[in-house]
């Protein structure tokens, strides 16, 4: 009995640890989504202006 008590705290412990794993990684994700929409909406606004940054063979760089 004793050695089914000992298995189980440790499964429970290896539950436990991967349970914050699992959740440290969702809140990273979540960060990571946010910081990827956020780019989305700044290289659309960008587009939106014309300012892309795209330099065709025949125009002059910005600065000249």
């Amino acid at each position: 009995m004793e050695h089914l008590e000992e298995k189980l705290a440790h499964l429970i412990r290896t539950v436990d640890d991967l349970s914050d794993t699992v959740a440290s990684q969702q809140a990273e994700i979540d960060r990571l989504t946010r910081r990827v929409a956020m780019l989305m909406e700044r290289e659309a606004a960008r587009e939106a202006e014309g300012t892309g940054g795209i330099v065709l063979g025949d125009e002059r760089p910005p600065h000249y």
